[in-house]
C-alpha cells in the first residue's frame, strides 16, 4: 500500500507503523503499571471468605458484585454500542465511529482504572478495584466519547490516543475537585461528565479549526440506513440511562430514586422533542434527516439507450421497486439499482443533506439533565419539567446554535454534542444547585437528609443553602477544566505528527480503513465517480447521459454494487462483535436472581 499523501498540506496518513508502535507500547505501559499497582479490592479478592466471617455476613449475596454489576454492564453496553452507533450517521464514516470509539473506550478504561484509583481508592501504596471502579471508569470514559463526538471524522486514531491520555487524567482531577475538596453531588455526571466532556471537546475542536473543511461537506450528510444505524445507539442509551445515572448512588432510596427521575425525564423529552422538530420544519415533518434525492444515470450495457429511474422505482414505493423493505423511502440513501428487465444501471445520491437529527439526539437530553439531580428529592413531576425543557433546549440547538457556532464562533461540532451534553449538562447542573439549597428535614426526614448529601464528618455542618452554592461552584470548576484544558489538549494535538487526514477528505472511512471505497480505489476505480460540470442535475433539468472518465465496465459496475451493500455486512459484523465482546455468560447475576457463579 502507497503511503497517502493529499494536495494541499500533502498530510501523511500512512499507519502501518505509527498506530501499532503507540497502541503497543501505551499497552506494555499498561502492563507494567498495574502490575506495581493495582490489586483486586476486598470484595474480589481470595481473602473475601475471612473478611465475611470478621464482618459476620452468612451469603456471599452481600457482596458489592451482585448490587453493581447488572447496572455495570447496562453502563458498558452504553459506553460501546450506545455511543458508538449514535455516532454512525455520517453516510461515509461508520467504521471510523464504531471502531475508533471501540479503541479510544478500551485504551481510556484501563487509563481511567489508574488515574481514578490514585486519587479515590489508594491505599497503602496500591489502588483497589471492585466492580464499582469498572463503572467509574466507564464514566470516565463516557466523556472522552462525548468529546469524540466533536471531533469525530476529523482526526486520525494517534490524535485520538492522545487526546484521551489527557482527557481522562483532567476527568480525573476535575472528578475529585468537585467530589473530595467541594463535595458536591453528581450520581449521574451532568457536571463532571456531560458538561466537562462536552466543553472539553468544543475547545479543542475550536483549536482544531479547519477553514477548508467546506472541501468535505459533501460527506458530512446521512444517507438512510446510516441514520437506522445510529438510532441502535439512540435507543440502547435512552432505555440504559436510568442504569446509568442511578449506578454508584447509594443502595437503597436514592438508587431507587435515581432510576424514577431518569426514567420520567427521558419520557417527557421525547415528546417535547418530537413536538418541537415537527414545529421548527417548514413542512411540519419530524426530521430524523432530510433528503433531497435526484437521479443520476450511467451509460447502459450493450450499447443500449439510457433509461430514466424514478425514485418512487427504485425506493420501493412505486411498481417494479427491487429495494429490501428497509429501504423503501424517497429520501433514501446513495445505492445502485440493477433492473433485471432491461439490464440497465440509475444511481441516486442526495444532493442536499440537512443533519440536525433531531429524534436521534435531543430525545436524549433528558437523561443528561436529571443527572445532577437524579438521587435527590426532585420528584416524579419535577423530572417531567426538566427532561421536557431539556428537549426543547436541544432540539432548538440543532436548529438554530449549531449553525451559529460553526459561522460565527469557528466551532465545527460534528455530532452537536454542544445541544445534546453541553447545554443539557448546564441544566443539569443548575437544577442540582437549586434542588440542594431548596432541601429541608420534612421532605427528606432527618436521618434522609444526612444521608442524601453526606452532611457528615467534616460537613456536618453544612446548611442546602451553603451546598446549594458549592454545587454552583462546581459547574463553573468543570467548565473552566474543560476550556483550559481543552486549549492546551488541542493545541497538542494541532501538531503535524499525528497522521491527520487532510480537510477534503474527512469523514472518510477509506483514509485509514479498508473499507468499500479503499477496495474500490485499489481495484482502479473510482469510490464516487465525480459529477459532471453541467447543470443537468438541478431540479427540473433536462437529464442526460453520464459520460464518465475511463473505462466503467462490467466489472466496475458488479464491483461497486458489491462494494456498496457490503458496507451493511461490514458494519453488522462489527456490531456484532462488539456485542459478543461485552456481553460474556453472566446468566443469573444480569439477570439479579440473586445466584452466586459457580
Amino acid at each position: 500500500m502507497e503511503r497517502q499523501r493529499h494536495q494541499g498540506m500533502a498530510k501523511n496518513t500512512y499507519m502501518r507503523w505509527r498506530l501499532p508502535l503507540v497502541c503497543l507500547l501505551w499497552e506494555l505501559a499498561m502492563i507494567i503499571l498495574f502490575g506495581v499497582f493495582v490489586r483486586f479490592g476486598a470484595e474480589a479478592d481470595a481473602h473475601w471468605e475471612e473478611e465475611k466471617r470478621e464482618m459476620n455476613l452468612t451469603s456471599d449475596m452481600e457482596n458489592d458484585f451482585y448490587f453493581r454489576y447488572p447496572s455495570f454492564q447496562d453502563v458498558h453496553v452504553m459506553i460501546f454500542v450506545g455511543f458508538g452507533f449514535l455516532m454512525t450517521f455520517l453516510k461515509r464514516y461508520g467504521f471510523g465511529a464504531v471502531g475508533f470509539n471501540f479503541l479510544l473506550a478500551a485504551f481510556g478504561i484501563q487509563w481511567a482504572l489508574l488515574m481514578q484509583g490514585w486519587f479515590h481508592s489508594f491505599k497503602n501504596g496500591k489502588i483497589l478495584i471492585g466492580v464499582e471502579n469498572l463503572i467509574n471508569a466507564d464514566f470516565c470514559v463516557g466523556s472522552v466519547c462525548i468529546a469524540f463526538g466533536a471531533i469525530l471524522g476529523k482526526t486520525s486514531p494517534i490524535q485520538l490516543l492522545v487526546m484521551t491520555l489527557f482527557q481522562v487524567t483532567l476527568f480525573s482531577v476535575n472528578e475529585y475537585i468537585l467530589l473530595n475538596l467541594l463535595h458536591v453531588k453528581d450520581a449521574g455526571g451532568s457536571m463532571t461528565i456531560h458538561t466537562f466532556g462536552a466543553y472539553f471537546g468544543l475547545t479543542v475542536t475550536r483549536v482544531l479549526y479547519r477553514p477548508n473543511l467546506e472541501q468535505s461537506k459533501d460527506k458530512q450528510g446521512s444517507v438512510y440506513h446510516s441514520d437506522l444505524f445510529a438510532m441502535i445507539g439512540t435507543l440502547y442509551l435512552w432505555m440504559y440511562w436510568p442504569s446509568f445515572n442511578s449506578a454508584i448512588s447509594d443502595h437503597g432510596d436514592a438508587q431507587h430514586r435515581s432510576a424514577i427521575n431518569t426514567y420520567c425525564s427521558l419520557a417527557a423529552c421525547v415528546l417535547t422533542t418530537m413536538a418541537f422538530s415537527s414545529m421548527l420544519q417548514k413542512k411540519g415533518k419530524l426530521d430524523m434527516s432530510l433528503h433531497d434525492t435526484r437521479v443520476r444515470q450511467f451509460p447502459s450495457h450493450h450499447n443500449s439507450p439510457p433509461i430514466s429511474v424514478d425514485a418512487k422505482n427504485v425506493c420501493g414505493t412505486g411498481s417494479g421497486s427491487l429495494c429490501a423493505p428497509v429501504l423503501q423511502t424517497e429520501a433514501a440513501c446513495s445505492f445502485l439499482v440493477f433492473h433485471h428487465q432491461v439490464r440497465k444501471w440509475a444511481l441516486i445520491f442526495p444532493l442536499e443533506t440537512f443533519s440536525e437529527v433531531h429524534i436521534q439526539n435531543a430525545t436524549l437530553a433528558g437523561g443528561v439533565a436529571v443527572g445532577t439531580s437524579a438521587e435527590m428529592m426532585l420528584t416524579p413531576y419535577g423530572s417531567l419539567i426538566v427532561g421536557s425543557v431539556s428537549g426543547v433546549v436541544s432540539t432548538v440547538g440543532y436548529v438554530y446554535f449549531t449553525p451559529f457556532l460553526e459561522s460565527r464562533l469557528h466551532i465545527q461540532d460534528t455530532c452537536g454534542i454542544h445541544n445534546l451534553h453541553a447545554m443539557p449538562g448546564l441544566i443539569g447542573g443548575i437544577v442540582g444547585a437549586i434542588t440542594a439549597a431548596a432541601a429541608t428535614e420534612d421532605v427528606y426526614g432527618k436521618e434522609g437528609f444526612v444521608k442524601a448529601f453526606d452532611f457528615t464528618g467534616v460537613y456536618q455542618t453544612r446548611t442546602p443553602s451553603i451546598q446549594g452554592g458549592f454545587q454552583a461552584a462546581g459547574i463553573v470548576v468543570s467548565l473552566l477544566m474543560a476550556f483550559a484544558g481543552g486549549a492546551i489538549v488541542g493545541g497538542i494535538l494541532k501538531l503535524p505528527i499525528w497522521g491527520d487526514a487532510a480537510a477534503e477528505n474527512c469523514f472518510e472511512d477509506g483514509v485509514y480503513w479498508e473499507a468499500w471505497a479503499a477496495v474500490c480505489q485499489r481495484d482502479g476505480m473510482s469510490p464516487r465517480p465525480v459529477p459532471p460540470a453541467s447543470g443537468s442535475w438541478l431540479p427540473g433539468a433536462k437529464r442526460r447521459r453520464w459520460d464518465t472518465p475511463g473505462a466503467l465496465g462490467t466489472k466496475w459496475r458488479h464491483e461497486r454494487w458489491q462494494c456498496r451493500l457490503g458496507v451493511l455486512d461490514n458494519v453488522l459484523a462489527i456490531s456484532s462483535s462488539v456485542i459478543r465482546w461485552l456481553l460474556p455468560l453472566t446468566g443469573a447475576v444480569l439477570m439479579g436472581r440473586g445466584q452466586p457463579l459457580s
